[in-house]
């Protein structure tokens, strides 16, 4: 049975947005993270940026096998025409949109924080898939595998450095050290 990239991807963000949604809801995790950085933007955009990274390294590796014909796996065709993952990637960032602006997520009961982490995550996971592709916004033509698909490479870093620099930034990292180093400290 052959299997489409798209199916294999829908699959993957699937699974890890429910992963990574499990792991904030249910466990210390979860709790560390709130603990540490209380400013919901910036969760939100530490989610999107680990949903980002997670999902393009998943779509390298699933177009690389696909390019390669490794596995059951091939590219979406529809009526002869090849379907770009990018494709996908903009509806996600559409129905993301959509949601943000009609205030899900927003609010401050129990089913907004999952709503807003679940915002977050497909969010990071869409615009992987439209930046891998970026190459093609830039040419016009499918340049994935060729020397100007390097741009792609390149926006996705740029994006992911943006999202991790407001994510990850001090504030996190203070919150981690003190309690790190007040923990050494009650050990002494």
């Amino acid at each position: 049975m052959l299997l489409t990239g798209a199916w294999i991807a829908a699959f993957a963000i699937v699974a890890m947005v429910l992963v990574v949604l499990g792991l904030l809801h249910r466990t210390r995790l979860g709790d560390v993270l709130h603990e540490h950085d209380k400013d919901r933007p910036r969760r939100r955009m530490f989610l999107a940026s680990v949903s980002f990274l997670v999902t393009f390294a998943g779509l390298r590796l699933l177009t690389w096998s696909i390019h390669n014909n490794i596995g059951p796996f091939h590219d979406v065709q529809m009526g002869g025409r090849h379907i770009h993952h990018l494709v996908w990637g903009i509806l996600l960032l559409l129905l993301v949109g959509y949601a943000w602006l009609a205030e899900v997520g927003t609010g401050e009961v129990g089913t907004s924080l999952v709503a807003s982490r679940l915002m977050a995550l497909l969010y990071g996971a869409a615009a992987a898939l439209t930046l891998d592709e970026f190459a093609l916004w830039l040419n016009l033509r499918d340049v994935y595998w060729a020397r100007e698909g390097r741009s792609s490479l390149d926006a996705a870093i740029l994006f992911l450095a943006v999202l991790s620099v407001g994510a990850w930034g001090a504030p996190l990292w203070r919150g981690l050290w003190r309690k790190r180093y007040s923990k050494l400290k009650t050990e002494n």
